[in-house]
């Protein structure tokens, strides 16, 4: 079993300075860095540091992930943010608990005593709202159905058509700017009833860098992408 981690960047020079010499090459078999046209000097420093990078040429995380796929080797691939939301040391738990047959993994900030130190009332609220709606709309039983820290077998994106549009352009544009494919991995992966569970894992206080979410628009995405779900998805 090959894994590959996967490190979405955008203006994070401060973060993946402090985290990437954290994070054990042998643990994984693969690195990349998904940058997504970083001026701040991201991109340099993780090419001096021999990562492979790949530079998306459309604007949103949903529509890097889709364009780097193809240079993915790993059967199971790891999402990770190197802005200190997501802790290094859980990337080995992270791939025990991949070893026991399961399609996802989700590194919970609400499992079990885990807490997030990066929510305010708004995120909490919204993590919250779009959990529970997933949980009772497709048959979930997520405690944080949103996070971007997980573990997913590569071919369930092409089983669950995660990388497929429908003909909804402007959209579809909405989406793939503003919602990458953690709520979409949770609600298939649900309906279909694969194998998944979480962990528990804290998530610690951003390090540097803006927080690129905005809520008002990602939860208008969130909220098309369920209606899309229901209505033009079996």
């Amino acid at each position: 079993m090959k894994v590959t981690l996967l490190v979405p960047t955008l203006n994070e020079i401060t973060g993946i300075k402090e985290i990437m010499p954290q994070i054990k090459r042998e643990w994984v078999d693969q690195i990349i860095i998904l940058d997504g046209g970083s001026v701040d000097g991201t991109i340099e420093w993780a090419r001096e540091q021999g990562f492979f990078i790949y530079v998306q040429k459309e604007r949103g995380l949903r529509s890097g992930y889709s364009e780097v796929l193809p240079y993915i080797e790993g059967d199971f691939v790891i999402t990770f943010s190197p802005d200190g939301n997501s802790r290094p040391d859980f990337i080995p738990v992270l791939i025990k608990k991949i070893k026991e047959g399961y399609d996802m993994v989700i590194v919970s900030r609400y499992a079990n005593g885990a807490k997030s130190y990066d929510d305010d009332v708004v995120t909490s609220f919204g993590n919250w709202m779009f959990t529970t709606l997933i949980n009772v709309l497709f048959g979930g039983k997520y405690k944080d159905a949103m996070v971007i820290f997980r573990a997913w077998k590569k071919e369930i994106i092409y089983k669950l058509e995660i990388n497929k549009r429908i003909n909804f352009p402007h959209w579809e544009n909405l989406i793939g700017r503003w919602v990458s494919w953690e709520p979409l991995l949770s609600i298939r992966c649900a309906k279909r009833k694969l194998r998944y569970t979480e962990i528990p894992g804290d998530e610690p206080k951003r390090i540097g860098g803006k927080r690129k979410m905005k809520p008002l628009i990602t939860g208008s995405a969130v909220i098309f992408q369920v209606f899309q779900e229901i209505f033009f998805w079996s």
